[in-house]
């Protein structure tokens, strides 16, 4: 466990992260000052004051006058790591690392750490329950919404931190060692921030980069970009596939999800269940059960506690989540959605037409994809949010008709449901983030499920 004792740290970003880890430091004896862009009036009601009484200098709604007198800068995921007081800091000596990092080295317990551009959350939290099922110590943190530290901090040596990874929060690691990795695929995402795939690959690679022999690494053999990252790794790399039989690893056979695990020796076939028998539809999530039972098993968990999960899973929310029906149309909220090849998958896993609502915050990203996969299935788009224009231009390319453009989520519900037909789908699959009209994903989806309840919707 680092010593901080103090040792003067800048905090960056109050958000859930931000805020643990200003308390944690406080709480072990180090000199804190925590940082946020915005004016402390703007804050959560009471927040600069209690960490002031706990001890912090604060610095709200202006960069800090002296960068160079902090011998760390702990970094929250959403903020880039080129702002120059930070850069000031880092030339003067300072380290720059995460929440994440922090809590790695002032906390206790073994990591299982799930990162990929689409699935993380599902595959984290299925994991999560499925450690549950097997009496293990298990605390699901991270990306997911709870900050690793305070779970890290009241583990003990016998607890397992199943953590989603952002490539924000790994970007800021440095010694971070899970024993059991995964990476469940890389299309181009957050090239806003890290400005080149290739940067953003690398960041979702940091996962193993401190992994030995001794740990496995999880890899979706189905995809290149992240067979490429998996050529870098120490570990025992474990392949998992749905579209290809193993030598070793994890993949799909006769129906069967099986494991392969002794290299060399194929004769060895381990059944987990059958492959309809997972709960939770599509082959996304097929991948994602495939990832969760790989992580699982060379974790040393059973087999048939894996299959008992896998057949009762039902999902997370905001991701899949049904959310009513109304005069035969269905209400889905895939909020966390947050980029195109997540609402790929999306449109494939639903049967029948689809009215479909996408829009948000820009991160870069390009819609030819997103627009070729309607495939017939989705009769209209209704968009609305900052990249609105983006994607009707790209929709427009391509052909596709017909095309609303909306102010806010309740005039996309409504219309929505004016377009359906029995048997048709509402959806919101965003295929961008949420930044630009909400807080997060979440605040997105309750406002689409809201809003559908409000029309009728029935559960």
């Amino acid at each position: 466990m680092e010593n901080i004792t103090n040792k003067k740290v800048l905090v960056i970003g109050m958000g859930k992260s931000g805020i643990a880890a200003a308390e944690a430091l406080l709480a072990a004896g180090a000199s804190v000052t925590v940082y946020d862009k915005k004016n402390r009036e703007d804050l959560p009601s009471g927040l600069a004051v209690s960490l002031e009484q706990k001890g912090a200098e604060s610095c709200f709604g202006h960069d800090p006058e002296h960068p160079e007198m902090f011998d760390q800068v702990i970094m929250s995921p959403g903020v880039p790591v080129e702002l120059p007081f930070v850069q000031a800091a880092k030339a003067a000596g300072a380290e720059i690392i995460g929440e994440l990092e922090l809590a790695y080295r002032m906390g206790r317990g073994s990591y299982a750490a799930i990162t990929g551009t689409n699935g993380k959350t599902t595959t984290t939290v299925l994991t999560g329950e499925i450690f549950k099922a097997a009496g293990r110590l298990t605390e699901v943190v991270g990306n997911v919404g709870v900050a690793v530290i305070t779970k890290a901090l009241e583990a003990s040596e016998d607890t397992w931190l199943v953590t989603e990874c952002s490539s924000f929060q790994l970007d800021t690691t440095a010694d971070f060692r899970p024993h059991v990795s995964a990476l469940l695929n890389l299309t181009p995402d957050h090239l806003d921030r890290h400005k080149t795939f290739e940067n953003y690959a690398d960041a979702k690679g940091k996962i193993f980069a401190n992994q030995t022999e001794e740990d496995f690494f999880i890899v979706n053999a189905d995809d290149a970009p992240s067979m490429e990252q998996a050529k870098k790794c120490k570990a025992v790399v474990v392949p998992f596939s749905r579209k290809q039989e193993l030598d070793f690893g994890c993949f799909v056979k006769d129906g069967k999800l099986v494991i392969r695990p002794v290299q060399g020796d194929p004769s060895v076939l381990v059944e987990i269940c059958a492959a309809d028998e997972i709960y939770i539809p599509g082959n996304h999530n097929l991948e994602n059960a495939l990832a969760a039972s790989a992580v699982s098993y060379f974790a040393g968990i059973e087999p048939a506690v894996i299959a008992q999960v896998l057949k009762t899973f039902r999902g997370v929310e905001h991701r899949m989540e049904y959310a009513g029906t109304l005069n035969g149309v269905r209400f889905v909220n895939d909020s966390k959605g947050t980029n195109p090849d997540a609402a790929i998958k999306a449109l494939e896993a639903i049967k029948g037409g689809i009215l479909l609502i996408a829009g948000g915050y820009d991160k870069g990203s390009s819609y030819e994809e997103f627009i070729a996969a309607f495939g017939g299935k989705v009769k209209a788009l209704l968009l609305m949010g900052k990249t609105a224009p983006k994607i009707k231009e790209a929709a427009e390319a391509a052909g596709f008709s017909p095309i609303y453009m909306l102010k806010d989520m309740e005039e996309c519900v409504r219309e929505g449901l004016r377009l359906a037909e029995e048997g048709d789908t509402v959806l919101l699959s965003p295929a961008c983030a949420s930044w630009d009209m909400y807080s997060c994903f979440e605040e997105r989806g309750e406002d689409f499920k809201n809003r559908a309840k409000a029309l009728g919707a029935v559960l």
